[in-house]
């Protein structure tokens, strides 16, 4: 399957060409039709706003109208929030990811100018139209925040990686879960927390069933049961915090 296209048509600020090129990287998406950009292409107020996405802007290829720029496209879907006095089927980017997702031949997706958005002339080539539930009191999604919401479904059909599962750990095993409580326990023992004595069960079941609530990795324990024997054991003749922090409050 053929990556879809993003086409822009007559767009108006190089900053939302920018905007648009790295919302397309991050979903995967890389090749960016132009049509008769408005302050001309190169752009230099493109490239600050890509963050990073040049590669989209240098590969973008301009037309003059967009006749030529869907020449070579097989299905095209126009976006807009309203059908313009034009009947064609209206989908759900959710839907159209799914029929880019089994389509044989190139899919585009046209985006309008930032003011006024497709033209009725404009939405015509298109098979279908996507549009989205939103707030009829305040209709007005910015560019990239459109082609945002088309490239996140298409990526889904992708299952491209989720980056954060890579940094969570795993849960620390039951044996190191019990040890800090032990700790936390025999510590609120010497302070006498445990008061009255006939409650110590319960409380130390309460205790046991906070602490068990978050998944803690072995890091966190580790982290904890060092916060435990600090407050555990006799204070260090030397400054704390808050008095390092009075004394150099009074030195300047």
């Amino acid at each position: 399957m053929e990556k879809p296209i993003i086409l822009l048509v007559r767009p108006q600020l190089g900053e939302n060409i920018g905007k648009v090129a790295r919302a397309m990287l991050n979903f995967g998406l890389s090749e960016l039709r132009i049509v008769e950009p408005r302050d001309g292409w190169p752009n230099p107020s493109a490239g600050p706003s890509a963050a990073g996405a040049d590669v989209v802007l240098e590969k973008a290829q301009i037309y003059d109208d967009l006749a030529s720029a869907v020449s070579d496209c097989h299905h095209i879907y126009a976006t807009t929030v309203r059908k313009r006095g034009v009947t064609k089927p209206v989908i759900t980017p959710v839907q159209a990811a799914q029929e880019m997702h089994i389509n044989q031949g190139r899919s585009a997706l046209l985006f309008g100018p930032e003011r006024s958005g497709l033209e009725s002339d404009d939405v015509t080539v298109a098979k279908s139209i996507i549009t989205v539930p939103i707030n009829p009191k305040f209709g007005s999604l910015n560019l990239a925040q459109a082609v945002i919401l088309c490239a996140y479904e298409w990526s889904k059909t992708q299952n491209l990686a989720i980056p954060s599962k890579s940094d969570i750990l795993p849960p620390a095993p039951q044996y190191e879960l019990d040890a800090m409580i032990a700790q936390l326990y025999a510590a609120l023992d010497k302070k006498g927390y445990f008061y009255p004595i006939e409650r110590t069960e319960a409380t130390q079941r309460t205790l046991r069933n906070i602490m068990t609530k978050a998944a803690w990795n072995e890091l966190e324990i580790r982290t904890l049961r060092g916060v435990i024997h600090t407050l555990d054991k006799k204070a260090r003749p030397r400054d704390t915090m808050s008095q390092k922090r009075d004394k150099k409050s009074q030195e300047n």
